[in-house]
């Protein structure tokens, strides 16, 4: 006869019990300064739990926050050193003066040169800052997301991904933003300058990235994308030049109208006024043109930038009170009606150009109408 044999049965597997005690304090021992020196100091987990929960997240945000500014002010301080010695030209100007010329380097200190150079120094400083204000605050917010438990892994992913499609969408903007750059470091135009874009011409007030400010004579405000312009004249590097073609009569001696010419010039250029505004000897380059109306003469005089309009103003001014003074008559149409005026025999006999006098008609006589 046969034993039957029995299957013992599995032992079974003790069921965890759940301790909100001892998970409390794995959560505070995981958890910050603050959790376990709320429980060391009051005796209780939970204090610690709660104090992290209300102080723990908020503080780092805070201390994220303000860490960001101090960062950003101390990257603000650093473009301000780094441009104001830029502006005031203390940055390797002994190595440049020992390796130029002394003409050269009379160039590069001159205060034509200064004043260039702190225009380049307060546009590129406002740029710097706005890239660094740009990047640090990005990097806070990412911080902070991070701080809160949202995930930034896919935030990057999806911002890489819309920077992409972005790059292919908005071509004209990222042509404005490459542009913007190399104009400013290749120095084509500054805050102050007096500039020619094609469309618009003005005074630059503000150069961006992407955008440039002008401010033109009437007043008004003209926003020029940067990838926009395709050419640049810019009237206030360096030196200017105020040019005068000045007409004379056909038959006034060149000669002496020319050394009447030169000798207003060197009056203004001697004028207390306009002595630091005038750079070198004025010259006569000769006979622009001949024309039935007369003779032009080209004048021209080396000014400050920015300063040949008011220097062409006074050199007019002189000019017709000196040509009063001489009797050189300027030129005039030939196409105006001349009376020859008789004169002393030992005076020259000269064309005074007469006014066309205005017709008059005829007023015309209404009739009155006929009664019916």
């Amino acid at each position: 006869m046969l034993a039957a044999t029995t299957t013992p049965s599995p032992t079974p597997t003790p069921t965890p019990t759940f301790d909100p005690l001892a998970d409390a304090v794995r959560q505070c021992d995981a958890g910050s300064l603050i959790c376990t020196s709320f429980r060391d100091w009051t005796g209780n987990v939970r204090a610690g739990l709660w104090a992290q929960a209300l102080l723990g997240t908020p503080l780092r945000i805070v201390t994220i926050v303000v860490l960001g500014f101090v960062l950003r002010f101390v990257l603000h301080r650093i473009v301000e050193r780094v441009t104001d010695k830029i502006a005031t030209g203390s940055a390797g100007l002994g190595r440049l003066d020992a390796k130029l010329p002394t003409a050269s380097a009379f160039l590069a200190t001159s205060p034509l040169a200064s004043a260039r150079r702190e225009q380049r120094a307060r546009t590129t400083a406002s740029v710097l800052k706005s890239v660094t204000t740009g990047v640090v605050m990005t990097v806070v917010l990412l911080m902070v997301l991070d701080t809160l438990g949202i995930p930034i892994g896919p935030i990057l992913a999806s911002a890489g991904i819309l920077g992409v499609a972005i790059g292919f969408g908005s071509q004209a903007l990222v042509k404005d933003f490459l542009s913007g750059i190399f104009m400013i470091v290749e120095d084509q135009y500054g805050v102050g300058d007096v500039v020619d874009l094609g469309e618009a011409s003005g005074v630059v007030e503000s150069v961006g990235l992407r955008v440039t400010r002008l401010r033109d004579t009437d007043g008004a405000v003209w926003y020029v994308r940067n990838g926009e312009v395709l050419r640049v004249g810019n009237r206030s590097q360096g030196w200017a030049r105020a040019v005068l073609d000045v007409g004379i009569a056909y038959g006034e001696d060149v000669e002496r109208a020319t050394e009447v010419l030169l000798d207003v010039a060197r009056g203004v250029q001697q004028d207390e006024r306009f002595r630091a505004l005038v750079l070198e000897d004025p010259e006569v380059w000769g006979v622009e043109s001949v024309s039935a109306e007369g003779v032009v003469v080209r004048l021209v005089v080396k000014t400050a930038p920015l300063e040949q309009w008011g220097v062409a103003r006074e050199l007019r001014r002189r000019i017709k009170e000196r040509f009063d003074a001489e009797g050189i008559q300027a030129a005039y149409d030939k196409g105006a009606v001349v009376v020859r005026q008789e004169a002393a025999r030992d005076e020259p006999v000269r064309d005074e150009p007469v006014p066309e006098q205005p017709v008059r008609e005829k007023p015309v006589r209404e009739e009155p109408s006929p009664k019916a």
